[in-house]
């Protein structure tokens, strides 16, 4: 697989150390960099959102948002897209809550390159946490805990954890236990920072864990384990800004491993309105069985099964049964297809892009389901370098 090259873009350059990429001063707000016109950002290129439009943009999904709150006042988030009124919600000092947002929702706009992943799906902004600082900073895992059930109550189909916790609580845990008892995606990155450490609700029993990558396909994040389901992009990234004071506003470029949960709560909201008669666990298993697979083939610690690929994971024909990778005994799936809704494609491209899946179903072997998905042949898995 080859990563895209982000083209060079202009305007204040944020750091890129995972552990303050866009965090704001204690005493001050985050900013914009500015109205992003650079080439379309590498992780968008990646995910590539627009060629899953024609078949679904999101409508009639909610997604929540939890972490920092999110602000409102930029104009990239299309009026009512926000839920819960205009509160403390619909403000974002720290500035991760809003970036995270913008990469699951924002609107297309003429003035930005920059657009969210499902700009069809509806917000909601929860806060539980204030802290600047690191991602893996998020405070009460109790205080998380009931903000996941207060998303529960809103009929959130995915729960994004924008700033996952960095302990663990009972409470945490049941909170997660009933969001997937009915039926909602919880997806959460992996973002420790120290060798062994964990994130919660990440390393959660019924959450996603979510790894990133960079523009080279490597992982960013050090946080790993047998938890980590998907990865996506976490560096050099473009998205929405607080503090954008009513306009469309951007910060750029971010890396942080947190934001990578933003994309896959993103497809996961396509996934779903496009398969509404899917369960939260089959709209998992589907994502990581269409991801592409690392280079062993198998589970990595820091990849999981593979970087998210949006198109196979919306479009690919499974098995309602179909086991998810990594399950003692997993039926090989029947082919994927693309619908006949898809846009159209040159011919070298579907040639190219013609999925397979193939799966080994060995009663007395530890079976994984492998869907090899558009261009993964005809590519390799090993992307190039970007080179600026």
């Amino acid at each position: 697989m080859r990563f895209p090259a982000v083209l060079a873009v202009a305007g204040l350059m944020l750091t890129a150390s995972p552990t303050v990429a866009f965090a704001a001063p204690e005493a001050q707000c985050a900013n914009p960099s500015g109205t992003y016109t650079g080439g379309v950002p590498w992780g968008q290129r990646l995910v590539d959102p627009a060629r899953l439009w024609p078949l679904t943009r999101g409508a009639g999904q909610l997604v929540a948002v939890i972490g920092t709150g999110v602000d409102g006042q930029n104009t990239q988030f299309a009026p009512g897209q926000l839920e819960g009124g205009g509160g403390t919600e619909a403000t974002d000092c720290d500035g991760r809550g809003t970036i995270a947002a913008g990469i699951v929702g924002a609107q297309p706009d003429p003035s930005t390159t920059f657009a969210g992943v499902a700009p069809g799906a509806h917000l909601l902004p929860i806060r539980y946490t204030q802290a600047n600082g690191s991602s893996n900073d998020g405070g009460d895992p109790g205080a998380l805990a009931g903000a996941i059930d207060t998303a529960v109550d809103r009929h959130a189909g995915v729960i994004l954890v924008a700033v996952p916790a960095a302990f663990d609580s009972p409470a945490l845990s049941g909170a997660v236990a009933r969001a997937r008892a009915q039926g909602a995606v919880v997806v959460s990155a992996a973002t420790a920072t120290q060798q062994g450490a964990r994130t919660y609700p990440t390393a959660t029993s019924g959450a996603l864990g979510v790894g990133s990558v960079n523009q080279a396909g490597e992982p960013v994040q050090t946080e790993a384990g047998d938890y980590v389901g998907v990865a996506a992009p976490g560096a050099e990234l473009v998205s929405t800004s607080a503090g954008a004071g009513g306009a469309v506003a951007h910060r750029w470029p971010v890396t942080d491993p947190g934001l990578a949960a933003a994309y896959v709560a993103g497809v996961a909201a396509l996934v779903r309105a496009y398969h509404p008669n899917l369960t939260g666990d089959q709209v998992v298993t589907r994502l990581t069985l269409t991801a592409h697979r690392p280079p062993s083939g198998a589970h990595d610690p820091r990849l999981g099964w593979g970087v998210l690929d949006a198109y196979a994971a919306v479009s690919s024909t499974l098995p309602a049964d179909v086991a998810p990778p990594g399950s003692a005994v997993a039926p090989a799936p029947e082919p994927a297809v693309i619908p006949a809704a898809a846009p159209a494609r040159p011919a070298s491209d579907v040639a190219a892009g013609t999925i397979a899946l193939a799966g080994v179903a060995l009663a007395a072997a530890a079976g994984v389901t492998v869907a090899a998905v558009r261009r993964a042949r005809a590519r390799g898995w090993r992307p190039s370098r970007f080179t600026p």
